[in-house]
């Protein structure tokens, strides 16, 4: 049996949460909510028509050591839909064993069930080895600065 990428299942977002929260430290990022797996839950499963997909990355035994999310999202200046890859993440000690290249097969693959032409995505600038992963697999990068605006409740 070999490592695989699927489709999260609902017993998989603890430990997606889990994941996503060693992205964030790995990122120097503010870490997740607190209840990020029961938000996951209603982005993923609570409608027939889910706003987001998440893919993890399966070792034979069945241990998850990553995971990438994706939604479609539109282009204004293309006048087209793309899918935006929001994360991709692997635990450290399981980079540079292949898994990288199957979970983004499979945000790819997402594209083409969507009849969606393009994936985009950021990566951080200091983080060298994701720029010469995605330079390895073709990706061009295009540089903008990413703003954010909390809106009030």
């Amino acid at each position: 049996m070999t490592a695989r990428v699927r489709p999260a299942e609902p017993a998989d977002l603890p430990r997606v949460a889990e994941l996503a929260a060693q992205h964030a430290a790995y990122e120097r990022a503010a870490p997740p909510v607190p209840d990020l797996a029961a938000r996951l839950a209603g982005l993923l499963f609570g409608t027939s028509a889910p706003r987001l997909r998440c893919l993890v990355a399966e070792l034979p035994g069945g241990e998850l050591v990553g995971y990438a999310t994706c939604a479609p999202e539109i282009s204004t200046w293309e006048g087209s839909e793309y899918l935006h890859m929001d994360c991709l993440f692997l635990a450290p000690g399981h980079r540079g064993l292949g898994l990288g290249p199957l979970l983004m097969d499979a945000v790819v693959d997402e594209a083409r069930q969507l009849g969606i032409t393009e994936v985009q995505w950021q990566t951080p600038a200091w983080n060298e080895g994701a720029v010469r992963f995605y330079d390895r697999l073709g990706a061009r990068a295009k540089e903008k600065l990413r703003y954010t605006l909390r809106v009030a409740d």
